[in-house]
């Protein structure tokens, strides 16, 4: 079976030219005027680009305060902590001090009642 190509047929030659061809309306740069291209390429934001730049930097204050507020949180977690431990510490040491007093309540009723009973 033969296949039969459509379209035309090109030359090596004008395929090579096709790929290297040039535009002969775009401008040329001049060497005497010539500015950076950054320059020549200058944006100039639109008041949607000034608006998002503006909402970008406030939301990246805003997260640098976040970060803050949630480190501060963290220490006051951690006073919180402390803070607890040492209460509870006091509590028991206040508990043993309360149960010693009971004891030598006892132990000052017992001796009394040896001191009457031998007297």
């Amino acid at each position: 079976m033969k296949k039969l190509a459509v379209g035309p047929m090109t030359t090596p030659e004008y395929n090579e030219w096709w790929v290297r061809r040039t535009n002969d309306n775009i401008p040329k740069i001049s060497q005497e005027n010539s500015q950076s291209i950054e320059k020549q390429l200058r944006v100039i934001p639109s008041k949607l680009e000034i608006i998002k730049q503006d909402f970008e930097r406030r939301n990246a204050d805003l997260e640098k305060k976040v970060e803050q507020m949630e480190e501060e949180k963290m220490n006051l977690r951690l006073d919180i902590n402390v803070q607890k431990l040492e209460t509870e510490k006091l509590r028991k040491e206040k508990n043993k001090a309360e149960e010693e007093l009971g004891s030598l309540k006892t132990d000052y009723k017992k001796l009394r009642l040896l001191m009457r009973t031998a007297g």
